[in-house]
């Protein structure tokens, strides 16, 4: 008789805890980090820059904003701007950084609203963080803004 009753409520009870389990619902990420490392030999022309600097940008697929920070120590910065370019190019400003002169770290980019061009060349690797100087005008030192990879990153640009 225990035999003939311990097996229907065995069954019953797995019933019940397989009843209980859910899915797991995962939370899409609709934040894509950027970074880049600054320094004088990833300008266009290199040069002998000692001054060096970080960069995280975060893009929101969703409200298509941009915002992050820059830091650097060892120059004085004139002016700071995400431009647009490869690795091989010195190319025009899309988004000034800076709202002081002299610029000092940390810069920080409040949220702004990227056009459809603008994130597509964010996302394809086309842009890059420049300061600028009195000794290095057109730049010295840059970085380019990579994708940091992430788990679960659902893109949605």
């Amino acid at each position: 008789m225990k035999t003939k009753l311990v097996i229907p409520v065995l069954f019953l009870v797995a019933i019940i805890g397989f009843a209980s389990c859910e899915d797991e619902v995962v939370t899409p990420k609709n934040t894509v980090t950027f970074t880049a490392t600054l320094n004088g030999a990833n300008e266009v022309p290199a040069n002998n820059s000692k001054a060096t600097g970080t960069a995280t940008f975060k893009y929101d697929t969703i409200t298509h904003k941009l915002s992050g920070t820059v830091t650097f120590s060892g120059m004085t910065a004139t002016a700071s701007h995400i431009h647009k370019g490869d690795t091989t190019v010195a190319g025009p400003v899309v988004i000034p950084l800076d709202v002081t002169v002299p610029v000092t770290s940390p810069i920080t980019l409040e949220p702004t609203t990227l056009d459809s061009t603008q994130r597509a060349d964010l996302m394809n690797g086309l842009y890059y963080v420049n300061l600028h100087s009195e000794a290095f005008p057109g730049g010295e030192i840059r970085g380019q803004l990579t994708e940091k990879a992430s788990w679960g990153n659902n893109g949605g640009y």
